[in-house]
């Protein structure tokens, strides 16, 4: 996968396909090429293969093979050598306080909560992306 300038690439890891098509639906028609991982090992996978040209993970974190949180912190050992660390979003219903701090102590940047407002979206985009 080449990473053109004008685009900017998002990997979105949810197990849930109605998730993936709502995150779709919204990034229509902007300057994002969307990616998609339905589970835990195929997030891993793709973000191990693609990790230069990947510009924003958006990680669920309730998976049922590889919890996100399992997937950031096996993302976040592999970027030890990388001059660039990914953005990597927690994409979640689960976000009280003490969830929030968690997230943050294994290294994402980010949450994201569901049900996913377009503005919200919209603002970890240019947060992190634009």
């Amino acid at each position: 996968m080449e990473n053109n300038n004008n685009l900017k690439n998002i990997l979105l890891c949810d197990d849930n396909v109605l998730n993936r098509k709502l995150i779709a639906a919204m990034i229509t028609g902007l300057p994002y090429s969307f990616m998609e991982a339905a589970n835990g090992r195929e997030s891993l996978a793709r973000v191990l293969s693609d990790h230069d040209s990947i510009d924003l993970v958006l990680l669920d974190i309730g998976m049922k093979d590889f919890s996100g949180i399992e997937v950031c912190r096996a993302i976040r050992r592999s970027e030890q050598d990388r001059k660039r660390p990914l953005p990597i979003i927690a994409y979640t219903a689960h976000a009280m306080v003490n969830d929030r701090a968690k997230y943050f102590a294994v290294g994402f940047n980010d949450i994201l909560t569901k049900p996913t407002m377009r503005e919200d979206l919209f603002e970890i985009l240019r947060k992190y992306v634009s």
